[in-house]
């Protein structure tokens, strides 16, 4: 009896001391980082003290609640949690899927593109402004619908007849921190970095309403960071009207004139910091469908953390899918976000038989900003799950591991790259602090303990890619004899045949760089996975064959996920007696190699060197460099 008092004494202390905080707080209205930092060690306390993690916080009209965590065969879809700093307005953002009816061709450049001189808030107007997520420099505390109290506008027009754009972005996924008029319907836009750091703009998607039909209207993207980009040779961002939607079942499209993307030459930089960024800009002219609309304009078609929850509510809900495929939290991120697992395989009729099947493991979304990753997922999971022969063949002979996002935080609030460890989660794999990196930790340590009891075949993570068309993959070449060296290319080779319109063989590369040894792909292969890759898609569109010179839409994208697992019937052929056979193998290897070689010197006039030195992945050596409040540090050693 004592010893149990003695436990529950500083227990008491310490929600005591919990609900104390909260109350001053609650009475302050304030949340500074200060109090934030207080109020988070204080949960960390609780959960230390308990010597349990089973305890959880949540939290109900602003108040602690104490609840257990919900058992590990059951899983739950919550409302996304956001830094608390994060102004989210609750409008429930949704999109139609919709294929136009011939692909969408590229942009053609007449000449005529203008490259508009910055006029900046000095000669123009702030006509939205949404900067209080950028005050903070590093991640406290996260709850649902992030800040507390009410969401005050970003935008106000002077007068009902003001033909300002209303412009919005505070809702999940978007990105867009300013917006400044600079002639009656011209605006200069800035984007946000990802948050916790000071550069990765790339992603941007916002809301804009008040508009005119039949006015041309242009916007210049001010400080975009990467060199070179897709709007270079073709690609359009995207719009979405609702009165369209509603009117004509129309979605995404493809829009923009005069499109150009450029340095700035204008831009004032420090002589003396060598660490100086170069901006570049984008700028394009459209015309919207609708008098007084709702528009979204984007990089990329969306896809968000709320839609991935949607799709797994409804996999979950169905009987036949739930027979195969099983759901279940893997881990929870920094913000508390969970990120989900899904195995799928067949029921055997013994467990010793689901035993012996060797695994697949495939990841999406580490970048946040790359959507067309997971529109590449949803095609591989529609094909898996769905009631076709060949996705019977693939769960009877299979065991998928399938983390369709790995950094929800970040989707959440539409980072580029990065999560809120103002970190690239693709270059710490190998990392040991489990508690700042979870999602790749865990990844990890799945991986590690899957291979513990089985062989996995493959680990392919599906990436999105700025500045190169098609599809394409990243593999690991091995050292030794050619028969050793080239087995990594056969799938993605296998992939360019199936989907030859798309997929671009003579764009894949299989060098190990030392700055990308931090990657999953490069960590998987050093575990022992030989056939480690990363799936990238274009944010713009194909080069190849009937498809040359168009863009890809979302099924464009979900085709990928099928191609892949199309590919991979036929790269781990399911008939044993064929295995067996040492014969049929060596003639396997043959056609395999006989392929290359015809493919090397044919057709796309592709070489050896070709293979060896096309060019590299991301143009991301920098993209893992210091979290913002570590570069103040530095730039201040004074600070403690």
């Amino acid at each position: 009896m004592t010893e149990t008092s003695g436990t529950l004494a500083p227990v008491a202390a310490v929600i005591r001391s919990l609900w104390t905080t909260y109350r001053m707080l609650d009475a302050a209205n304030s949340e500074d980082e200060d109090e934030l930092a207080e109020r988070r060690q204080l949960c960390m306390n609780l959960s230390q003290t308990l010597g349990t993690r089973q305890l959880l916080l949540n939290f109900h009209d602003g108040r602690p609640v104490l609840i257990l965590r919900p058992p590990s065969d059951l899983v739950n879809f919550p409302h996304p949690r956001w830094p608390t700093e994060c102004e989210v307005i609750s409008d429930n953002i949704q999109h139609i899927e919709w294929e136009p009816s011939e692909p969408e061709p590229f942009y053609k450049p007449t000449g005529d593109e203008e490259a508009p001189i910055l006029a900046g808030v000095e000669q123009g107007h702030v006509v939205y402004c949404s900067d209080l997520a950028t005050k903070c420099l590093y991640f406290t505390c996260s709850r649902v619908g992030g800040s507390r109290g009410f969401t005050k506008s970003s935008t106000s027009l002077v007068n009902p007849l003001d033909v300002t754009l209303e412009f919005e972005s505070r809702f999940e996924s978007g990105n867009l921190q300013k917006a400044v008029q600079v002639g009656v319907y011209d605006y200069e836009l800035t984007l946000r970095t990802d948050m916790y750091t000071e550069k990765h703009t790339q992603w941007f998607y916002f809301r804009v309403r008040n508009m005119k039909a039949g006015v041309t209207y242009r916007f210049t993207i001010t400080n975009l960071m990467k060199k070179s980009s897709l709007y270079s040779q073709g690609m359009k961002p995207l719009l979405y009207s609702e009165r369209a939607a509603e009117e004509n079942r129309v979605g995404w499209q493809r829009t923009g004139s005069r499109i150009r993307y450029y340095r700035n030459s204008s831009q004032n930089t420090d002589e003396n910091n060598d660490a100086a960024i170069s901006l570049y800009l984008l700028t394009w002219t459209l015309q919207f469908p609708y008098d007084s609309d709702t528009c979204y304009l984007a990089h990329c078609y969306p896809y968000t953390y709320s839609r991935l929850q949607l799709y797994l509510k409804q996999i979950t809900s169905n009987p036949a899918v739930a027979s195969y495929c099983e759901v279940r939290t893997l881990c929870q991120s920094l913000a508390g976000n969970a990120v989900y697992v899904i195995t799928i395989t067949s029921r055997g009729t013994s467990q010793g038989y689901v035993r012996n099947r060797k695994a697949v493991v495939v990841t999406a979304r580490v970048h946040p900003g790359e959507t067309n990753g997971s529109w590449m997922m949803e095609g591989f999971l529609d094909f898996l799950l769905g009631d076709s022969d060949d996705a019977k063949v693939l769960r009877d002979n299979f065991v998928f591991k399938v983390v369709p996002m790995l950094n929800p935080d970040g989707v959440v609030v539409g980072n580029y790259r990065c999560s809120l460890a103002g970190r690239d989660l693709n270059r710490n794999y190998k990392t040991l602090l489990k508690d700042s990196f979870p999602c790749v930790w865990h990844t990890r340590n799945m991986v590690e303990r899957l291979m513990a009891e089985t062989e996995i075949v493959l680990y392919c993570d599906f990436h999105g890619h700025n500045r190169k068309n098609n599809v394409f993959m990243y593999g690991c070449s091995g050292q030794g004899n050619n028969s050793i060296k080239y087995q990594e290319r056969v799938f993605p080779l296998m992939m360019s045949k199936n989907a030859s319109n798309k997929f671009s063989f003579r764009s894949c590369n299989f060098r190990v760089q030392k700055s990308k040894e931090g990657t999953g792909r490069i960590v998987m292969w050093r575990l022992g996975i030989k056939n480690s890759y990363t799936m990238e898609a274009t944010f713009g569109g194909s080069t190849l064959d009937d498809r040359s010179g168009t863009h890809f839409s979302t099924g464009d994208l979900k085709s990928m996920g099928f191609y892949f697992c199309d590919t991979l019937l036929d790269f781990c052929d399911p008939d044993q007696t064929k295995a067996r056979n040492k014969a049929e193998m060596s003639a396997f290897r043959k056609r395999i190699k006989k392929k290359m070689n015809k493919n090397l010197v044919t057709g796309d006039n592709l070489s050896m060197s070709d293979l060896e030195t096309s060019t590299s992945g991301s143009n991301s050596s920098d993209s893992d460099g210091l979290p913002v409040h570590l570069l103040h540090q530095q730039k201040d050693p004074e600070v403690s």
